[in-house]
């Protein structure tokens, strides 16, 4: 069995490409953190090389962008090729089949202006859960399910 799924941040624009057949092919990278923290009390992350087919590839470029929180899943991939000065090189990265976003772009913007404006980190509650009507009870309007607040995590703490 081959499946891997990961969440991590996106740590520079996706490349967009086409081969001779027309396929759309985008790489990219993950910053994927840890569970632990090092003897020093911080946390490390993995970047972790992707690359995603099709529309798919399309739709990544245009919706996601440098420090996008994303969710992949797909499976690990082994290749290697002769480079130009005659060595074998050998590449393994996440073929991804499928992403989604989780944060809308407005809210990364958002808190990224306010962690520019001050550093202080945001403790007003979300304003997504629409009030209580009959069929409306418990639906968010901003996309989040879960209607928590933001992670709180300082600049200082990504790792791109």
């Amino acid at each position: 069995m081959n499946n891997v799924n990961l969440v991590g941040r996106l740590t520079k624009e996706p490349e967009l490409s086409y081969t001779p057949q027309n396929l759309a092919v985008a790489t990219f990278s993950l910053a994927v953190n840890r569970q632990f923290k090092n003897a020093n009390g911080e946390r490390e992350a993995d970047f972790i090389n992707c690359v995603i087919w099709r529309q798919q590839a399309e739709n990544l470029v245009n919706w996601a962008k440098k420090g996008a929180l994303i969710a992949i899943s797909g499976r690990i991939q082994t290749r290697n090729y002769e480079n130009q000065q005659g060595q074998r090189v050998y590449v393994t990265e996440v073929v991804a089949s499928y992403f989604e976003m989780l944060e809308s772009r407005a809210k990364r913007e958002q808190e990224h202006s306010q962690g520019t404006a001050n550093s202080a980190p945001s403790t007003s509650k979300p304003q997504n859960v629409q009030s209580n009507t009959s069929n409306n009870v418990g639906r968010f309007t901003d996309g989040d399910p879960f209607g928590g607040s933001p992670m709180d995590i300082a600049d200082d703490d990504l790792p791109f």
